[in-house]
This record gives structure tokens, C-alpha cells and sequence, in this order.
């Protein structure tokens, strides 16, 4: 199974190249299924449902959140009605929507997606991902009830995405981390089979900060004071992720390779 997951969409740059770009990746990359993460698409701060559907429309067959799964009112009903769009699975007990879902892929093939917040540095002190994550792999081990199975690991500190990866090893396909906003050059296939990569960076402006015009964040920086809220950048953005293969009758990752695309970043991938 060939699968792109694309990292953090943030804004009206992101969500046009997504738009622009995405249709043309799956041709050229014959991919089966494409995974893009929603968390900062509209306004740099959450997801709302006209912008899911657009997202949709171009070519995602899934869109995962993250701690700002919500800051879009509408997407607290929207969620309910659109069973492709996964917030995290320890986000909350009464959170509406899922946080993991079997997708059925071309040829009768079935792919678990799932995904959990991590806690450390977090604003807010969510529930353990490791366990959250441990039931759902375990009912669905790849080459057994699905043909492979992705993680998007959405948190701060590398060091608890890399102890998620492991613990997961074997028991994945992917485990991809997300909300950095940064690519990580650690793409790798890990000893159990497990296809991984710190951070997939960002599908945005990268003449930014972190995707957010540069001025609001520098004087924050510089002098301690906010004067508005942040804005996205609105430059030619560069779309950022990880392209994996898999072995559908084992779910072993056989090859990944990161993405960037287009803007300030030049593709590494054929």
C-alpha cells in the first residue's frame, strides 16, 4: 500500500496547495490513500467544516486534528456527520467524533488510522497516549484485522514521539508526529518494521514563524508584549510529509521517503 501523510495544513497558504498540488501527488506517486493533518487549516487555529470538505474534495481520504480540534465551533457538530475526519483518541472521554477508524482502501484492503496528543509541554494535561494507543493496536494488528495501520503522534517533545514510535514498533505501519510545524530528518524504518518520522513539518508559508507572519511573534520575542493575534503567512506554501510503503500481507513499512514540496523547500522524493 502506498500512503502520503501530509503534516499540519495552516491557513489559506496551505489549504491552496493542498488544492493545488494534492491531485497531481497521488497520480504521480500512484498512492492508495493519502492522510492530511487538519489541526491549524482555517486561520491558524483549528478546522472548520467548509475547509474539511475542501480538503476532502482535493484528493484527502483522511483529516486528523490535534489540540486545537475544536477551536472551530462548528466542527464540534461537523465531526459528527464526516466519519473521515479523526480528533485524538485521549483528547477527551466526551469529545464528539473518533479518534480511530479502519478506512477500506482499493483492492479490499483495510487501514487503520488513529491519533493521540502527547503530554509533555502541553497546555493541557490530556490522558496517556501510550495506553489510549495500546487498545486499539492491539485489536488491530497489521496483517491480521487491517493490512497496515498509521499513528499520527500530535506533541511537542521529540523525545515522547520517539518512545511512542518504539512502543509501536511492530505493532504500525506508520507512526508519523505532527504540531512542531518543522521537518525532522529522521525519517526511518525502525527494527520492527515501523515507518517513522519525528515531525512531517507543515503544508504552509515557511518565510514564517512557524507558518505565522513574521512580525506579531518577533515583537512578542523581542519584547515580551503582544500587540494582536497571530496571522498565517500567506506566501507560496511548501507541502511537507511522509511518503511510506507497505507490504499489505505483513503491514511492514518496505520504504519511506519525506516530502517537501513546492515554496521554500525542494521535494526529496522522485
Amino acid at each position: 500500500m502506498k500512503i502520503l501523510f501530509l503534516g499540519d495544513v495552516v491557513g489559506r497558504s496551505g489549504r491552496r496547495a493542498i488544492a493545488g498540488c494534492l491531485p497531481a501527488l497521488r497520480a504521480r506517486l500512484g498512492l492508495d490513500f493519502v492522510v492530511v493533518n487538519g489541526e491549524n487549516a482555517t486561520n491558524g487555529a483549528g478546522l472548520s467544516g467548509a475547509h474539511a470538505k475542501l480538503l476532502l474534495e482535493a484528493g484527502a481520504d483522511c483529516i486528523t486534528l490535534g489540540d486545537h480540534a475544536f477551536d472551530q465551533k462548528d466542527m464540534l457538530q461537523f465531526i459528527e456527520t464526516e466519519p473521515r475526519i479523526l480528533r485524538p483518541l485521549n483528547f477527551a472521554r466526551s469529545a464528539p467524533g473518533k479518534g480511530a477508524r479502519v478506512f477500506e482502501v482499493a483492492g479490499g484492503r483495510r487501514l487503520l488510522v488513529a491519533q493521540v496528543l502527547g503530554q509533555v509541554f502541553m497546555k493541557r494535561p490530556f490522558d496517556d497516549p501510550f495506553s489510549a494507543l495500546d487498545a486499539v493496536l492491539r485489536a488491530h494488528p497489521p496483517g491480521g484485522m487491517v493490512n497496515a495501520a498509521l499513528v499520527d503522534v500530535h506533541a511537542e517533545a521529540t523525545s515522547e514521539k520517539m518512545a511512542l514510535g518504539h512502543f509501536c514498533d511492530g505493532r504500525a505501519s506508520v507512526v508519523v508526529g505532527t504540531h512542531t510545524h518543522v521537518p525532522t530528518a529522521d525519517a526511518m524504518i525502525l527494527p520492527g518494521g515501523t515507518a517513522y518520522q519525528s515531525d512531517a513539518g507543515m503544508c504552509g508559508d515557511y518565510n514564517s514563524v512557524i507558518g505565522m507572519d513574521r512580525e506579531e511573534p518577533l515583537r512578542r520575542f523581542v519584547t515580551g508584549m503582544g500587540r494582536g493575534r497571530f496571522e498565517p503567512a500567506r506566501g507560496e506554501a511548501t507541502l511537507c510529509g511522509l511518503f511510506v510503503e507497505t507490504d499489505d500481507r505483513t503491514g511492514r513499512a518496505t520504504r519511506v521517503g519525506m516530502l517537501r514540496d513546492g515554496g521554500a523547500l525542494s521535494s526529496s522524493l522522485p
